[in-house]
């Protein structure tokens, strides 16, 4: 025991043993949480595309790698701390034997050489990653830093144990050169070789060093076993397994359709519950205590890195609000884990704190934040590890509605209109046909089952049919499609909501009494059809959703297309043909925005969330912008990664009185662009947006003065346009907008003086 040697490998022993007895039983004890879970049985299937998705996303770094410098950086960490374990081992044998090598690949070039590059491109990659965090630090940026409210310390803690284990290679490699045990051609270790030529050649310094190699990395493994939600060095482990048990297993974020209300299991039918044999502790209605999680809900909490790339693109956070999509995830995580099923262990009592609250109750969540989302799932779309944050959210509104009835008061008009007008508004359902009057040709209204020569039940909506401005839409849409020659049919008067702002706000009962309704409705209409031949048309990406993406669960089973598909592919067909228009003349040219070249007005195309986010339309609605023949100028944030508007989640009947409003902050961007028009393809985003747009200008916002109208458009509009000039001979452009050549509104409701059914629930306010 006197051989230095020997003492450094008992120390090096020792310390492993400890930290792997604390490891281990950390790793117990949560997957005995995991397994306390409810269950989720729709995770297993197809396990090679699931392997598949999951080697992609892992090394491909597919959403990491939208910032370049970064996803290089985390793909040299994540490989090299996986590369550099085989390291570890071999510094065991180093400690007592300083000449040890890996057997069979030890001494060999390419081998030698590849643990070369995993070292200094892991010292490389955790440089570039604190340099990032140095640069972002909420010190410097406020809560603009993606990095607010994440335990600096801990991440802090786990870049330096990576930056020494690869230093502590290149170190090891470098000293046994010099002490000439090791021996390394220049070619095969650059790095290694020449810092040989600054250290001693001393045999022992190889075995000291390789025995702190041993001890950085088992004091890492005791200090995350004694801190289970050290979510950054956790994730190591907990990230892949998230990821291979995703909604979807082709690897798709968990957008679209909401996750259905389970109940062991199984999706919850709240028509049919009996209320006599019902238990609420064995069939929670949502997420009320951390119990009712489902085994891959607490996976999620203990997958979360705290990068924050999700509170970076939320619109909520960006704007002002409490909410933070990482902070509620720490917060629920740090939660679950604070019981006896804690893998550190803990105390019982604290989860018997309520998830949610209002501010100084000391509730886990503030009631605020749980409210302020808009289900718009850029969080979920932009999470490296899988988390589904947007059904969380929903799973405690549920909750918060169905149980404690608890929700902002804005909403129970809005509840109340569904339940007894079938629509948010309150309006009556005569209102419905509104829209068609002063066409120009008849709307086929189906009173019973469509005939066989209808190719397409045109499904208005609620906004489409009750809402002024969506109003336009749907006329232009109709009109494209008589153009066309396409045969439709609506439902008319007799048309029903689907449900979707009951859902979004947690009210599951009410979006299943709506869906019910017009899935009844929907299979008398489509009686004797096959599946593949029940086509609806919507123009709202909210109906695309939920009758297309949602329905089935409730055994309504249609074809569902938006209005951009179907008008994109009419044009392709040549059943619509365009007529490009000159190019303005009175437009004024905006201080600070560049000309852009070309003819036609310009116009910038917001995508709306649940069009193109949650359900992948992104290129249809541009190629009817191409087809319209007008200059189109892209915001910053676009496709995938657009802005909200701030309408989704129920928020279009709420009002948005914290920070800055949402859709101001939009209207902001598309203003930025110098744009004459805001083109969108969702009548939500137009409500939002054409309030946003008109406050913005009033203050002259972007250079402009409130006499420079900038207009807010459906697609549908501008294509209309397009087509209408192949009818008729050119005239000079101005700066008025398509609409103007609409006939007009005849509706006896203007917006201004629609009032809900409730007396208690005000018309939304607009931001102007």
């Amino acid at each position: 025991m006197n051989d230095p040697r020997t003492v450094l490998l008992a120390v090096c022993l020792v310390a492993t043993a400890v930290a792997g007895t604390a490891v281990t039983r950390t790793v117990f004890r949560t997957v005995r949480a995991l397994r306390a879970g409810r269950p989720d049985p729709t995770r297993t299937g197809s396990p090679g595309r699931r392997t598949r998705a999951v080697l992609r996303q892992v090394l491909g770094h597919t959403r990491i790698a939208r910032s370049p410098v970064v996803g290089v950086a985390h793909w040299f960490v994540m490989v090299g701390f996986c590369a550099l374990v085989p390291n570890v081992v071999l510094a065991y044998a180093e400690v007592l034997d300083p000449a040890a090598d890996v057997p069979v690949l030890g001494g060999w070039g390419p081998y030698e050489l590849l643990v070369e590059i995993m070292a200094v491109g892991t010292v490389a990659g955790i440089g570039v990653l604190v340099a990032v965090r140095q640069l972002r630090h909420p010190r410097r940026t406020g809560r603009a830093s993606r990095f607010a409210g994440s335990r600096m310390g801990q991440a802090y803690f786990v870049e330096a144990v990576v930056a020494l284990e690869g230093l502590g290679v290149l170190a090891v490699r470098a000293s046994g050169h010099a002490a000439g045990v090791k021996d390394l051609d220049p070619w095969t270790a650059p790095v290694s070789a020449a810092a040989s030529h600054l250290l001693p050649g001393e045999p022992l310094l190889v075995s000291a060093l390789a025995a702190a190699k041993i001890l950085v990395a088992v004091t890492w493994l005791a200090v995350v076993a004694a801190v289970p939600t050290m979510g950054v060095a956790w994730h190591r482990f907990t990230a892949v397994f998230n990821l291979w048990f995703a909604r979807h297993d082709d690897g798709r974020p968990a957008l679209g359709p909401a996750r259905p209300l389970l109940s062991d299991g199984k999706v919850l039918d709240l028509q049919t519950l009996d209320s006599e044999t019902f238990d609420p502790d064995t069939d929670p209605l949502g997420v009320g205590t951390a119990d009712d999680l489902t085994w891959k809900g607490l996976l999620d909490l203990l997958s979360c890195t705290e990068c924050g790339r999700c509170q970076e693109v939320c619109p909520a956070w960006g704007t002002g609000k409490i909410l933070s999509p990482k902070l509620l995830v720490t917060g629920l995580r740090d939660h679950a884990l604070a019981g006896s099923a804690q893998p550190g262990g803990g105390s019982p009592s604290a989860r018997d704190r309520p998830l949610v609250g209002p501010p100084g109750s000391g509730a886990v969540l503030d009631e605020r934040a749980l409210w302020a989302c808009t289900t718009c799932g850029a969080c979920t779309e932009t999470c490296p590890v899988g988390i589904e944050h947007v059904d969380h959210v929903l799973d405690l509104r549920r909750h918060q509605v169905l149980s404690l009835g608890a929700f902002p008061a804005e909403l129970s008009g809005t509840l109340r209109n569904l339940s007894a007008r079938a629509n948010p508004w309150g309006r009556p359902a005569a209102e419905r046909t509104a829209w068609t009057e002063g066409l120009g040709f008849e709307v086929p209204v189906v009173t019973g089952a469509l005939g066989a020569d209808v190719e397409y039940l045109f499904w208005v909506g609620c906004a489409g049919a009750l809402e002024d401005r969506a109003r336009r839409t749907t006329r232009a849409v109709a009109e494209l499609l008589h153009r066309a020659g396409v045969s439709w049919a609506v439902l008319g008067a007799r048309e029903v909501c689907c449900g979707d702002p009951a859902r979004r706000v947690g009210d599951e009962f009410a979006y299943q009494e709506r869906a019910g309704a017009a899935i009844a409705l929907l299979d008398e209409t489509f009686a004797g059809r096959a599946r593949c031949e029940r086509r609806i048309v919507v123009t709202c990406p909210h109906c695309l959703n939920t009758v297309g993406g949602e329905f089935p669960d409730l055994a309504g089973h249609y074809q569902v297309i938006h209005h951009t598909e179907l008008l994109a592919q009419l044009v392709r067909e040549g059943r619509l043909r365009t007529a490009a228009p000159p190019r303005p003349t009175d437009v004024p040219q905006l201080p600070g925005v560049p000309e852009l070249p070309g003819a036609g007005p310009t116009v910038t195309y917001h995508d709306p969330c649940y069009l193109g986010r949650h359900n992948g339309t992104c290129s249809a609605p541009r190629e009817l912008l191409e087809a319209a023949g007008v200059r189109t100028v892209e915001m910053p944030r676009n496709r995938e990664r657009s802005l909200c508007c701030g309408a989704g989640g129920g928020r279009l009947w709420a009002e948005d009185d914290e920070g800055t409003r949402i859709n101001l902050a939009r209207s902001d961007q598309a203003l930025a662009t110098g744009a004459t028009s805001v083109a969108t393809a969702c009548p939500f985003c137009r409500v939002m947006l054409d309030d946003g747009v008109t406050s913005r200008t009033q203050d002259g916002a972007g250079g402009r003065s409130a006499d420079v109208r900038v207009e807010v458009l459906d697609v549908a509009q501008l294509l209309l346009e397009a087509v209408r000039r192949v009818d008729r001979p050119e005239q000079p452009e101005s700066s008025e907008p398509p609409e103007s050549s609409e006939p007009p509104e005849s509706s006896e409701h203007p917006e201004s003086s629609e009032q809900p059914e409730s007396s208690e629930q005000p018309a939304r306010r607009h931001p102007a």
